[in-house]
């Protein structure tokens, strides 16, 4: 970890088992959102150099050994991975705070779970069975199912959570037998960048792990459609994601894709029964939308609040989203960081201002703070918001905003609380808040979300598969069913007694 916190300048691009500048030449300065000032340069690699990636990884799985590496030492490499990153916690916490803005805690908390990853997709493999035997209803017939890496792997990571996202999807390709090419957000590399460091230092084979730092519209574009790609996973957005499904059809190739969410937090009178009842379905409400500040594909950005407790629920929060304290996410105390860019704040501006013109009640929020110590001029920093009186033909309710916006809407039946939360083009993610267990259960069941949370926001387990309905996307990660992207099933049938089956004369 000793080049962490200043990268490589230009030599940001591995393959092959080597450091790399971008074939061109060209690079690109990394910004700090908190003062938008550049604090690292790394390589703007393009199609060649995609070429040259892919290139490493199809060698390193048609000619290298980790294909064929037992799968109890594939497992003890992941687990070696998990301790090197416990060991970086620090450094990688803040690297990843001052690489996407969110608050240093957020960035150790999500070193934690990355390393959480690495050992439960170790732990899966080494305890699987060889195969899976099929009675074929004869002694002499050996028939079993095996699973077989699926080759090399395109993975291509969203800028929110950089370093977790990339290990939702290298962990298990790793543990499966891939190869690999993964090609960060080209706002914030870094710590994928120290990843594959981490990898190789872990003792992984040359080749089997290869990073493009650079833009989608080249290196990932290049990604989708190359013919010595067998699988390309992709968490990002609709219209990206829609692209890169377009690009890898013609060659047929798996394709995963987790597209984001707008994402309901349904709370129901009787979760506010008691004083602490209430304070607990605020609390979690405000961390539903605002944690990150809302740059989250799971964030709890609509809330459907029952009628009876609307007024006294909304005053409460908008009263605590106010105290937020909004600073470098550096900074001790620091409870919010900025938005990743200008641009990303400029799309959260246009999205409030379209929700007043509409009708919508500002109770909170909906402009840049004023500047301070903590919170540079030049910082992307944008006020939490709550906008009340909100409704479905709005587009802030309709679209995903990716920031710290919370929109109300109330209902008064259940049924009317399921349509809302219901009425969506994605399916990621929901939570219902109940005292009334049997309300709980059915409620979550007619949600028509991947991840269903009741009386909680924002938990996952790496056990549990994580995906979505609609415009979510296709496919899985996490879980059995995430290690199953990775993977091709094979069927072996051995005659241990073959006879002539006589069809033809002869």
């Amino acid at each position: 970890m000793a080049d962490t916190l200043e990268p490589r300048a230009r030599k940001t691009i591995h393959a092959d088992g080597e450091w790399r500048e971008a074939v061109s030449g060209a690079t690109r300065e990394i910004l700090d959102p908190a003062d938008a000032a550049p604090f690292a340069v790394v390589a703007e690699g393009d199609e060649k150099d995609t070429d040259l990636a892919v290139a490493a990884a199809r060698n390193a799985f048609d000619h290298g050994d980790w294909p064929r590496t037992p799968v109890t030492e594939r497992a003890e490499l992941l687990r070696r991975v998990a301790d090197l990153l416990v060991r970086d916690r620090e450094e990688l916490g803040l690297l990843e705070s001052r690489d996407a803005g969110k608050t240093v805690e957020e960035g150790r908390v999500d070193i934690d779970c990355v390393a959480d990853a690495f050992r439960y997709f170790a732990d899966l493999v080494a305890g699987e069975a060889p195969g899976r035997v099929v009675d074929a209803g004869s002694p002499d017939i050996h028939s079993v199912v095996v699973h077989e890496p699926v080759g090399v792997c395109a993975l291509i990571t969203p800028w929110n959570y950089p370093l977790l996202q990339a290990s939702w999807k290298i962990a298990p390709a790793l543990a499966a037998g891939n190869t690999f090419v993964v090609k960060p957000s080209e706002i914030t590399p870094l710590t994928t960048v120290a990843l594959i460091d981490l990898l190789v230092e872990a003792g992984l084979p040359a080749g089997v792990a290869n990073i493009v730092t650079g833009p989608g519209h080249s290196v990932g574009a290049r990604l989708a459609e190359h013919p010595d790609v067998d699988l390309v996973s992709f968490t990002g957005g609709l219209i990206s994601g829609t692209k890169v499904a377009q690009a890898a059809a013609p060659s047929v190739k798996k394709v995963a894709l987790e597209l984001g969410g707008k994402n309901p937090n349904v709370v129901f009178a009787d979760a506010c029964a008691t004083d602490e009842a209430f304070d607990t379905a605020v609390d979690q409400a405000l961390n539903a939308a605002f944690i990150h500040s809302g740059q989250v594909c799971s964030a709890g950005g609509r809330l459907i609040v029952e009628e009876s407790v609307r007024d006294r629920f909304v005053s409460e929060l908008a009263r605590r989203a106010d105290r937020i304290r909004l600073g470098r996410g550096t900074a001790d105390g620091v409870e919010c960081g900025p938005l990743v860019s200008e641009q990303q704040r400029a799309k959260v501006e246009a999205y409030v201002e379209s929700a007043l013109k509409e009708g919508a009640v500002l109770r909170s929020g909906g402009k840049r703070p004023e500047p301070s110590p903590e919170r540079p001029e030049s910082g992307y920093f944008y006020e939490p918001t709550v906008l009340d009186h909100c409704h479905r033909e709005m587009r802030v309710v309709r679209e995903e905003v990716f920031g710290p916006v919370l929109t109300v809407e109330t209902f008064r039946t259940e049924d009317e609380a399921v349509a809302l939360a219901n009425d969506t083009e994605y399916g990621l993610a929901g939570a219902v808040w109940t005292a009334d267990a049997g309300r709980a259960r059915r409620v979550a069941g007619r949600l028509r979300h991947g991840t269903v949370w009741i009386n909680d926001f924002h938990p996952y387990l790496p056990q549990a598969e994580w995906g979505g309905f609609g415009k979510s996307g296709v496919g899985r990660e996490l879980g059995p069913a995430g290690l199953a992207e990775y993977r091709e099933t094979k069927h072996v049938y051995q005659n241990l007694a073959p006879k002539p089956v006589r069809w033809f004369a002869g």
